[in-house]
């Protein structure tokens, strides 16, 4: 008797997952274009005026004037660096003080009521504050960046590691497990996807604390440059700031969702 390895209902049903993610890239795609294409026909047809809201033309010819005067790298690598670092910073030191309430449960319960106050608290009213302790430079941004996402890490990872079911820390103990050999056989495990959704959260929280820094003060950046052509009026020059900021942000997040993928095979 013939055996196929993949039944027609199950192949079928493949071809139906296949046909579906193609359909959401194509939809994805055609409403990006389609976007542009209104926003672009839009300041042609003068639906709107195109030196308040810019066109898509305009914000091409911005971004390839900057990179002609030399600029462009510049501001992308200094806001790149400085988001980075904060993002990693913040990231790490977010999961290790995780670990350590999770280690230490009376410390857990004690700073408990402080977490709430601090991650309820908005990270971006404490940059005047930082300007006079650090300094008007990088370190005052790359510290916003880091304690924008620092509590919200700390909290999300705790969180998941605290998820892990007593029973199976019981039966750690029963068998005569350490309590580090539970944590990075039990805790640990479980807490991989909190630990990955906190990476997540965290990407769009760094660039939103440096951005605001850069706000403050930065001489150089994409926060920079949108400062400085708002306050010259060159709106072209906000738009493709504010373009190349979302295209480094959706980079950013795909290189953790790819992270995501590798880990959780």
């Amino acid at each position: 008797m013939k055996y196929t390895a993949v039944s027609e209902a199950h192949a079928r049903y493949l071809r139906r997952v296949r046909r579906d993610a193609r359909i959401v890239v194509l939809s994805r795609i055609a409403l990006l274009f389609g976007f542009l294409f209104l926003w672009e026909l839009g300041a042609d047809l003068r639906w709107f005026d195109p030196f308040i809201l810019s066109s898509p033309s305009r914000v091409i010819a911005a971004i390839v004037r900057l990179h002609t005067d030399g600029s462009l790298w510049l501001h992308i690598g200094t806001t790149l660096f400085e988001t980075v670092l904060g993002f990693l910073l913040g990231t790490g030191l977010g999961a290790l003080f995780a670990v350590l309430l999770w280690w230490m449960p009376k410390l857990n319960r004690i700073l408990d009521p402080y977490l709430v106050v601090l991650n309820a608290l908005p990270k971006i009213a404490l940059g005047p504050v930082l300007i006079v302790w650090i300094g008007a430079g990088t370190a005052s941004i790359v510290v916003m960046g880091v304690l924008v996402s620092l509590v919200v890490t700390t909290v999300t990872v705790l969180n998941g590691f605290l998820a892990a079911t007593d029973e199976k820390q019981l039966l750690m103990r029963t068998l005569g497990a350490t309590k580090l050999q539970t944590f990075f056989m039990v805790v640990l495990p479980a807490g991989v996807p909190d630990l990955i959704s906190a990476l997540k959260i965290s990407v769009g929280m760094s660039w939103v604390g440096v951005i605001v820094g850069e706000y403050l003060v930065s001489k150089a950046g994409l926060g920079y440059l949108i400062v400085y052509g708002g306050q010259v009026f060159k709106l072209d020059l906000v738009m493709a700031s504010v373009t190349v900021l979302c295209i480094l942000a959706a980079l950013m997040y795909y290189a953790v969702a790819f992270l995501e993928k590798k880990v959780r095979r």
